[in-house]
């Protein structure tokens, strides 16, 4: 089974690990449900949106997109660690790149959608 996680913000820019494709993931979530009552599981590392992680999910991750402020997707092949996007991690600038190609991502936004395969 597929399952969407949302991954960004504050809580990942403050201590969140890098994520690639293929890689086997164990995240804490926050079930929340949007206005449009979508189901929504946000990465969370602190209890955000004053609510403690509700839910786990775990697997391999299959697809990481970009979001950028208007709704657009756009394929990267990994997540920046949280102190790679604040510049802070002499061993990653934080860059993003299309999968396969390698050729360099620009997005006005730091928000990304994980999809993550589970064994469920």
């Amino acid at each position: 089974m597929d399952v969407v996680v949302e991954v960004g913000g504050w809580e990942h820019e403050c201590c969140g690990d890098a994520i690639e494709r293929n890689e086997l993931v164990d995240f804490q979530c926050i079930r929340f449900t949007a206005p449009d009552g979508r189901l929504q599981l946000i990465e969370s590392h602190h209890g955000g949106l004053g609510v403690a992680a509700d839910e786990r999910v775990h697997g391999r991750v299959t697809e990481i997109e970009v979001v950028d402020g208007a709704g657009g997707r756009q394929a990267v092949h990994r997540v920046p660690s949280g102190r790679a996007l604040r510049g802070f991690d002499p061993d990653d600038d934080g860059h993003l790149e299309a999968p396969w190609t390698g050729e360099p991502v620009t997005a006005p936004g730091l928000d990304f959608l994980v999809t993550v395969r589970t064994s469920r």
